[in-house]
């Protein structure tokens, strides 16, 4: 059988010559099964390109969208650790007024509570995620200002049958300036020597007012090698002694009565002292106390 043929034939609008261009039938069916496939791999590749094109967009926002959580995860971190630092604050105070009150003594609350561990003494713990570790620093902060809020109701009861009390227990600064030596154990500044300091000194300006800590009777203005000029304060109602030392004048007398706020004398540098500040000292019943305990505006 003869071979068929179809014959594609050109005809120029302008003058040239007529062309003939002549396509067997197997090679039409070639051309139309590769044109199938060329079709085919052009479907192909626009649906493959409209769907990279929405994953990509979806992907951009999955981005945006991670990106925005980050940042509010690290706006809850940074509100966290703020809370924290206030519940802090709160736990500062409420220890400080649970000592004046009585409730507890200074010496239960400086020692650190112990930590629970697992069997033999170790702690076996998971590895948890950063938003679980926020969700239990957020129930401990919770439960902490619970256990605050507890307690400030028991000292508020307290406190409103004590008003005599409380205005005769120390409270405040007795000047203000920074804290040059801390109650406790230290080194002599004189000596070297390891010796124990009764008190605290906060250091000031020269002529500085120094006040009366709470309502109380003046006891003694005097003078001596290493306070220099000092004044001791009874405060009867709550059975606490105060006294302030390297005054450099004395704005009260024995036997005054002053009250909390009261100016006793003058911030000096008499008697044993490098430069102008307050020795301050707090005692119960003969005790000498920490007086940070008893500074609430401090």
């Amino acid at each position: 059988m003869a071979n068929k043929y179809l014959s594609l034939i050109i005809i120029p609008h302008h003058k040239g010559k007529r062309r003939t261009l002549t396509f067997s039938h197997k090679s039409i069916k070639i051309l139309g099964g590769i044109s199938a496939v060329l079709f085919i791999a052009l479907v192909v590749f626009l649906v493959d390109y409209f769907m990279m094109r929405g994953l990509r967009q979806e992907f951009k926002t999955l981005s945006a969208v991670k990106t925005e959580q980050e940042a509010t995860l690290n706006r809850y971190e940074k509100s966290i650790d703020e809370l924290n630092a206030k519940i802090d604050v709160f736990e500062s105070y409420r220890q400080k007024l649970n000592v004046m009150a009585g409730l507890k003594s200074q010496e239960v609350i400086e020692i650190e509570p112990g930590l629970g561990g697992g069997e033999n003494g170790q702690e076996v713990s998971l590895p948890e995620s950063n938003h679980q570790i926020n969700l239990n620093r957020l129930e401990d902060i919770n439960k902490k200002a619970d256990g605050i809020a507890n307690n400030l109701n028991t000292l508020t009861n307290f406190y409103e049958n004590q008003m005599l009390e409380l205005a005769a227990t120390p409270s405040i600064s007795p000047t203000k300036g920074y804290w040059a030596s801390p109650f406790g154990w230290r080194d002599d500044p004189f000596t070297g020597k390891r010796t124990f300091h009764p008190g605290v000194d906060i250091a000031t300006h020269n002529g500085n007012p120094v006040v009366a800590t709470a309502d109380g009777l003046v006891l003694s203005t005097q003078t001596d090698r290493i306070g220099g000029k000092t004044i001791k304060i009874s405060h009867p109602n709550s059975g606490y002694v105060t006294i302030y030392c390297h005054l450099s004048k004395y704005m009260v007398k024995p036997g005054q009565r002053v009250k909390r706020g009261d100016t006793l004398g003058l911030v000096g540098k008499t008697g044993r002292a490098r430069g102008p500040h307050v020795h301050y000292e707090v005692r119960l019943n003969g005790k000498r106390l920490n007086p940070w305990y008893y500074i609430l505006d401090n």
